[in-house]
């Protein structure tokens, strides 16, 4: 058995997307997107122990997917909280006692590295965590509550992404805390011990789902995918 767990964390409605079906569940390149991201951590390692975390009304709907698309892939299913800190808890309390190293990833980045996860797996193991980044291509600004701006280096700035990767034992103790307003992921509860995180190259193409024009630039990486293959 692995000592390695990945938590895909899509316990949100996906209101945004503006449609009847959260965006978790539409289909890109004839795939609904979390069967997309969890087959993508199952490529790197079959034996990951893989946790989706899910709204607890949607438990049935996912399982008629998942017939409807004969999705088998093995996979335990974890209900969500009311917000992303609750529904990471969720996930992190079904943890298997044996497990030594988890994955926390977005499930509506379907895109996600093989060469990412498997890194940040590794990395995490040596260094306590791995967060997935990317450089800035645009040039930014401050704003500040006057209405001024100032010019900013981006260099000195990188966009995070999923996975975030810990070993249990400190993610778990990160998480029983109390939930802050500046939680905004993952690292910044495990920064909130006093842990320094350690930052790893991300993908480029590993976007995070969240409007319509997300969904048409998905559809073009999967059939750029498709074409690799």
């Amino acid at each position: 058995m692995t000592n390695k767990a990945a938590i895909l964390v899509a316990g949100g409605k996906g209101t945004r997307m503006g449609g009847p079906v959260a965006k978790q569940y539409l289909p890109i390149g004839g795939e609904p997107v979390l069967m997309r991201t969890l087959s993508a951590f199952h490529r790197v390692d079959p034996s990951i122990d893989l946790i989706l975390v899910l709204p607890g009304d949607d438990f049935f709907y996912w399982e008629e997917l998942c017939a409807t698309y004969k999705f088998a892939l093995p996979h335990r299913l974890v209900a969500g909280g009311n917000s992303r800190f609750q529904s990471v808890r969720n996930g992190l309390a079904a943890l298997k006692p044996i497990t030594k190293l988890v994955a926390i990833h977005d499930g509506v980045r379907p895109f996600v590295s093989g060469k990412v996860i498997s890194e940040s797996f590794e990395v995490a193991e040596r260094r306590g965590s791995a967060i997935a980044v990317i450089s800035l291509k645009d040039s930014i600004r401050k704003l500040t509550d006057d209405g001024k701006s100032f010019y900013e280096e981006r260099q000195y700035f990188r966009l995070v992404q999923t996975p975030q990767t810990f070993q249990v034992d400190k993610i778990k103790r990160a998480f029983e805390v109390t939930e802050l307003q500046q939680f905004t992921d993952d690292a910044t509860v495990y920064e909130n011990q006093g842990w320094q995180v350690t930052l790893i190259s991300g993908n480029a193409e590993n976007i995070k789902i969240t409007t319509p024009e997300d969904m048409d630039y998905a559809e073009f990486i999967a059939a750029k995918e498709l074409t690799r293959r």
